[in-house]
């Protein structure tokens, strides 16, 4: 079934793609749920024209991410300190929520849902790295280091 989606789906595509999906998952779960429309003829010409409109503001989108984007290449070294117990293991984790708290502090806005550790929450120090993306069109990737507090 083809639909076009009214919002980003993890694993599927970003607002305003049309994808095709099973028809259960589509009827299912992604069109009750307001993630998608049926792509009907109709629905395609008013989906064109939206794109036509959209592109001039999604230009300066784009810009504004990649200047995000070199704020972050400009950032050296990021470390985040955590408490940590026996050997190198954590109290807690540090996880996507932390590193955008610590990019905030350094002058980049991000949210949280918009970053990917490689494996998830940390639970030990050392260097990580995790992918940021700004935009569909914008993604980098970051290194940063997991300290022990003081």
């Amino acid at each position: 079934m083809e639909i076009i989606l009214t919002q980003d789906v993890e694993n599927l595509g970003f607002t305003d793609d049309v994808v095709t999906v099973k028809n259960g998952y589509a009827r299912n779960f992604l069109i009750p749920k307001g993630q998608a429309v049926l792509a009907t003829p109709s629905a395609k010409k008013q989906l064109d024209e939206k794109l036509k409109q959209r592109e001039y503001k999604e230009r300066k989108i784009v810009e504004e991410a990649k200047e995000q984007a070199e704020k972050l290449n400009e950032i050296l070294e990021m470390k985040i300190s955590a408490k940590t117990g026996e050997g190198d293991k954590l109290f807690g984790s540090v996880t996507n929520g932390d590193l955008a708290d610590a990019l905030e502090k350094e002058g980049v806005t991000i949210e949280k849902k918009f970053i990917s550790i490689a494996g998830g929450a940390i639970k030990r120090t050392g260097q990580y790295e995790a992918t940021i993306r700004f935009h569909r069109d914008v993604i980098e990737n970051f290194t940063f280091d997991v300290v022990a507090e003081n």
